[in-house]
């Protein structure tokens, strides 16, 4: 088998600062754009983000139409709601105003009203035909609320597949969004709970992309064209991502606990984005590939803090509480970087051996989830044992990231990774 030789970075451009968002209209009349669709859920369409997005669009004169239908955590039943609302608005740019479910939903909409096509042409295989996208997409400019997904910098869009209860997505460079736009006015209105599960998220796009498979060791694709998006671990990931780390150790806490600490809120709302840039080109790995059965599963937990009126496990919550296990189990394929999450996140690894690596990690990422009040594993959440070959089955189909795994896993491993996630601590 062939490996790989190369890898190749690709990112959003970014603006960072309080009140850049006015300057939003400016910026698509600079395009010389004539409709654009500006979409979010119906929450935010009430808040001040919105609004402040909108009077920029009227101050620039760009004609506009607002769609406020996002669902929290979309399905593809969402997703095509807002394609049809993007083909029939013959729109020639969009603006996404939310979280990461949002802007995913705006990548969809864009690529499907630009090349139209079937449903699952675009979505990963097995549960699509993961074609490619095949020329580029209108202007996107992504203006996250939430400080967690990084989506404002990656060419990835996920959603729950309701015919199969189970999340997939879309992953290709092309999706990436023109212009991302970090305002921390935005994050104002996030809920605490809100702001630790997004911040979670961050926290396991750091740790999976410096652990990841490195580059280098994956098999090499037919054709450099398709080489994926997500690659594996390599050099300049690695500094975003360390660097992610390193501001959410310093900020993560802070930022949940105190809400009005505005330094601690800019500081995850910029790691968030170094954590897309370093995982949007390496890739993450098991505590995502599990997480998506886990989210797409769900019975009737309602998590606090989460305006919805459907039973949701938050993206976020969903992967943080498989990756102690995880990390206990992918340690051994490389202990010295498990070691520097480790010691990154406040452990002391100064006599520690490599066989500990993955419990030095694993109790680090605990003592957050206690303190920040993290569900007890996935048995807090509704799930038994006897679940487990179902949240098995539906990781399976996720080899887009399970493959980056720096240790290789099989059906045996995800089962008793699951059973070990039961319960956190």
């Amino acid at each position: 088998m062939a490996l790989e030789y190369a890898f190749e970075m690709a990112a959003s451009s970014i603006r960072f600062g309080r009140g850049v968002t006015r300057e939003i209209g400016m910026d698509l009349a600079e395009m010389q754009v004539q409709k654009v669709m500006v979409l979010t859920d119906p929450r935010l369409a009430k808040l001040q983000p919105v609004d402040t997005v909108l009077q920029s669009l009227r101050d620039n004169r760009i004609n506009h139409a607002l769609f406020d239908r996002v669902r929290v955590e979309p399905t593809d039943v969402s997703f095509r709601e807002a394609i049809t609302f993007a083909t029939e608005g013959g729109f020639d740019a969009f603006v996404a105003v939310g979280g990461g479910s949002t802007i995913d939903t705006a990548k969809a909409a864009d690529l499907y009203a630009t090349h139209p096509a079937d449903f699952l042409d675009y979505v990963n295989a097995p549960i699509g035909k993961g074609k490619p996208v095949p020329g580029p997409l209108k202007p996107l400019i992504a203006v996250p609320t939430t400080a967690g997904t990084g989506s404002e910098t990656t060419g990835v869009a996920i959603f729950d597949y309701t015919p199969l209860h189970a999340k997939t997505g879309i992953a290709h460079r092309r999706l990436k969004p023109l212009l991302g736009i970090l305002d921390p006015e935005n994050t104002r209105s996030m809920p605490p709970q809100v702001a630790a599960t997004s911040g979670f998220d961050v926290l396991s796009h750091a740790i999976e992309s410096f652990t990841a498979l490195p580059y280098h060791q994956r098999p090499r694709p037919d054709r450099p064209i398709v080489r994926p998006a997500y690659q594996g671990s390599n050099p300049i990931s690695d500094v975003w991502s360390l660097e992610a780390l390193r501001w959410v150790s310093k900020y993560f806490v802070r930022a949940v606990e105190n809400p009005g600490d505005d330094e601690a809120r800019e500081g995850m709302q910029l790691a968030a984005a170094f954590a897309g840039v370093g995982f949007g080109n390496a890739g993450v790995h098991l505590p995502h590939g599990m997480s998506y059965p886990v989210s797409g599963m769900v019975k009737d937990f309602h998590p606090e803090g989460f305006p919805v009126d459907h039973p949701i496990v938050p993206h976020g919550m969903s992967v943080i509480l498989n990756a102690p296990a995880v990390f206990r189990f992918t340690a051994q394929a490389c202990p010295d970087r498990h070691l520097i999450a480790a010691e990154i996140l406040g452990a002391d690894v100064s006599r520690a051996k490599p066989e500990d690596a993955g419990k030095i990690l694993s109790d680090r990422l605990v003592g957050v989830m206690q303190r920040l009040k993290m569900p007890n594993g996935l048995s807090s959440v509704g799930y038994r044992k006897s679940d487990i070959p179902k949240l098995v089955a539906g990781t399976l189909p996720q080899a887009r990231v399970t493959k980056l795994s720096p240790r290789p896993v099989t059906e045996t491993d995800l089962a008793q990774l699951f059973e070990d996630a039961l319960h956190g601590w």
